[in-house]
């Protein structure tokens, strides 16, 4: 396998085998991307000399990486950032860094190791946590939603930390005043390299985009050359190329055509990103990472145990209960592939050595690893620590509470109110009933300002909530929510508060319904096969009627 061209197409093939495994696992790719280039690496079977091009490809993934983090912030996303949200991100930064260092120099680190490693434990996966919560249909809850808007917090903070160890970079060397020149002259080429992007997308990008948008391959084609542009740019001017990327996306996130060009540039950007995973993977020593294990284990435990606690506590303090800041607490239990690439900078300039971003690297994969289990099982640890975490919820939550209206009476209840659960409503009350929809969903209850369908904002794993329903006049609850695990409780608490009617729950395999069933539901509502029935009876109508049906 001496060919270039050979090693890279057996590494990709190793890694499809590898990730197919990953994904029967549940598990993140990323960690079957490190996984293969740590067994294609030189202490196991050494299949990779080519580590140049590697390197390059990995250079341009992180590169497009960066520029769709600065696609993403919009200026406006970031003025409507909620005060939770920031509070949220901002406290848990802190939190980390601070305590996240003094264990790191009780473990024996000297102070610039014991920084670097304290700073890449505070950043949390945004393309992992996004797409669990979107697997779990809870990107739009409020936990969903709180999380998202922290989350853009530690984007803003990595790609500061980024400009910073660049602007350090770029200075290294020379007396007192030599340094502060190079740090007032980097600042300067930053104020006028940003003076310039702005000119040009004032005036210039929207007309060139909205020319190259009339073919969506010269649209790529652009993007990444716009991107690639400025990174190079900015590593001429003495900051980081990754700085200079950033930027370059952060230039069209104000533009219509940004989510157009996210779309085209996601592929693109997570099979270049394999290639810088893989490369790190090559080049670690596992005599050196099995040195750094203890230590690995320690910090492991602090990210996935005292990131969450921090979130919880914070959000209990602003009003939240309990549950909510569960649920996004686990969102900030792993370290992120920004971690990584955080301290391979630091590795780039020589301000710490490789053994540190094996000891992130590890830590990476502990915790991306298990937190992947934590929030895909989160209702039912939360359930096991539930009786823990009085604590952590004021006694009157009344941030979450302002969220909630009074319920009315009613005859049917529909918690869920997505597609699904929206139709059997509107159709339930064009029937005659009176009908009252429940969601997770805060934005649930403006997205229906405009019907006379009343929409609650209420948690079904919520028994305090469950006990203020109008249960007495209900004659059936319908659920499609697509959690069983919430489903369950659900049935339990409607039946603990004295609920006697019909419950009707909605299952998507034949193993939940069986579950529903057992555990107290009526009637069990499978929407694929009943909605493929229902076609099959309307196909075979319209074949007896010789036509439409």
């Amino acid at each position: 396998m001496d060919s270039p061209y050979n090693q890279i197409a057996w590494l990709l093939f190793a890694t499809a085998l590898i990730g197919l495994a990953a994904l029967r696992l549940r598990q993140p790719v990323i960690v079957a991307y490190i996984i293969v280039g740590i067994v294609a690496g030189p202490s196991v079977l050494d299949w990779v000399s080519a580590h140049e091009p590697m390197e390059l490809l990995a250079e341009i993934g992180v590169t497009i990486l960066l520029f769709v983090v600065g696609l993403k912030l919009d200026i406006k996303l970031v003025r409507q950032l909620g005060l939770v949200a920031l509070a949220t991100g901002l406290g848990q930064l802190l939190f980390t860094i601070v305590f996240g260092f003094l264990i790191c120099v009780g473990l024996g680190m000297d102070w610039v190791r014991a920084t670097y490693v304290a700073v890449a434990l505070t950043f949390s996966s945004t393309i992992i946590i996004v797409k669990l919560l979107s697997d779990k249909r809870e990107i739009d809850s409020l936990h969903g939603r709180i999380a998202m808007g922290f989350l853009i917090v530690q984007d803003i903070a990595v790609v500061l930390a980024m400009m910073v160890i660049g602007s350090q970079g770029a200075a290294m060397g020379g007396d007192e005043p030599a340094l502060l020149g190079k740090l007032a002259a980097i600042v300067g080429k930053m104020l006028g390299m940003g003076a310039l992007v702005f000119v040009l997308m004032r005036f210039v990008l929207p007309g060139v985009l909205r020319a190259v948008a009339a073919s969506q391959e010269l649209l790529l084609v652009f993007a990444v050359g716009w991107g690639a542009s400025l990174a190079a740019g900015g590593e001429w001017l003495g900051f980081s190329m990754e700085v200079g990327a950033f930027v370059a996306g952060l230039s069209l996130a104000s533009l219509p055509f940004r989510e157009a060009i996210s779309a085209r540039l996601a592929s693109l950007r997570d099979f270049l990103l394999l290639f810088f995973f893989i490369h790190l993977g090559t080049q670690m020593d596992l005599g050196s990472l099995g040195a750094e294990l203890p230590s690995a284990l320690v910090l492991s435990l602090f990210v996935l145990v005292g990131n969450p606690l921090i979130v919880m506590a914070i959000m209990g303090y602003m009003g939240y209960r309990k549950r909510t800041g569960f649920m996004a607490g686990l969102t900030v239990a792993q370290i992120s592939e920004f971690s990584i690439i955080f301290v391979a900078m630091g590795v780039a300039l020589g301000q710490v050595d490789a053994s540190a971003l094996g000891l992130v690297t590890l830590v990476g994969l502990v915790t991306i690893t298990t937190s992947t289990y934590m929030i895909l099982y989160s209702h039912r640890l939360y359930a096991w620590c539930e009786p823990w975490l009085g604590s952590f919820e004021r006694k009157d939550p009344f941030r979450e509470r302002a969220l909630e209206t009074p319920p009315t009476a009613c005859d049917v209840i529909v918690f869920g109110m997505g597609r699904y659960g929206r139709r059997i409503a509107e159709l339930l009350r064009a029937d005659g009933f009176r009908v009252l929809g429940v969601d997770f969903d805060p934005e649930m209850q403006v997205r229906r300002a405009g019907d006379d369908l009343p929409v609650v904002f209420g948690d079904a794993a919520d028994d305090e909530f469950v006990a203020h329903l109008p249960l007495s006049s209900v004659k059936v609850v319908v659920s499609t929510l697509k959690d069983v695990d919430t489903d369950v409780g659900l049935l339990s608490a409607l039946r603990r508060h004295g609920y006697a009617g019909v419950i009707t729950a909605t299952a998507h395999t034949p193993g939940n319904g069986h579950r529903l069933v057992a555990a107290g539901a009526d009637a069990i509502l499978m929407p694929y096969k009943d909605a493929a029935d229902n076609a099959a009876r309307r196909i075979g109508l319209s074949i007896q009627q010789g036509g439409t049906a």
